[in-house]
């Protein structure tokens, strides 16, 4: 299975008359390829504040944030997690918890794997294609396409161990400190 290649972004939103228009409608543009592992991460939307702003023809992911939505705000992105390439086991046990610096939760263990990390947010979390090993701090979760996961503030780490990369749709919301 290979995964499509882009991503359809469809956006609506209210006109100056008050009728329901189509904003953007076609391939996402909003698109960042982590150098090393080839993760594709397609930024869809954010707000900067909750109740969100809605007003106004502005592309709300043409922006550059980190992994965690702005405080009180939130991310919708969908994100190619390629297979994981066994030279991550040599890097630092801190090496991605180390980059998500304010939006990491005070309270939490010390990492177990390379790309383990927590952000202070509740995440929704949908498997659409392919399948995926969910680490936490003493366990593990398989999941498949299908398969939805609400996550909040937990130490975590994606390892896809299979031959094909898996696509998630994510949904990260400012949350408080656990």
């Amino acid at each position: 299975m290979a995964l499509s290649e882009e991503v359809r972004r469809v956006v609506t939103t209210v006109d100056p008359s008050g009728k329901a228009v189509v904003l953007f409608d076609g391939d996402n543009p909003n698109k960042v390829v982590r150098e090393g592992r080839k993760t594709v991460s397609r930024l869809l939307w954010t707000t900067q504040e909750s109740p969100a702003d809605i007003a106004g023809p502005a592309d709300r992911a043409a922006v550059k944030v980190g992994v965690a939505p702005p405080a009180g705000g939130s991310i919708f992105r969908i994100v190619d997690i390629p297979p994981t390439p066994k030279e991550v086991d040599d890097l630092p046990l801190d090496y991605h918890h180390s980059q998500h610096g304010a939006s990491t939760p005070k309270r939490h263990l010390p990492p177990r794997h390379p790309l383990m990390h927590a952000t202070r947010t509740v995440d929704y979390a949908i498997i659409m294609e392919g399948e995926i090993d969910m680490l936490l701090d003493d366990t593990e979760i398989h999941m498949k396409a299908g398969d939805v996961l609400v996550q909040q503030g937990t130490n975590h780490a994606w390892i896809n161990r299979g031959t094909e990369p898996c696509r998630i749709a994510f949904v990260l919301i400012d949350a408080q400190e656990p």
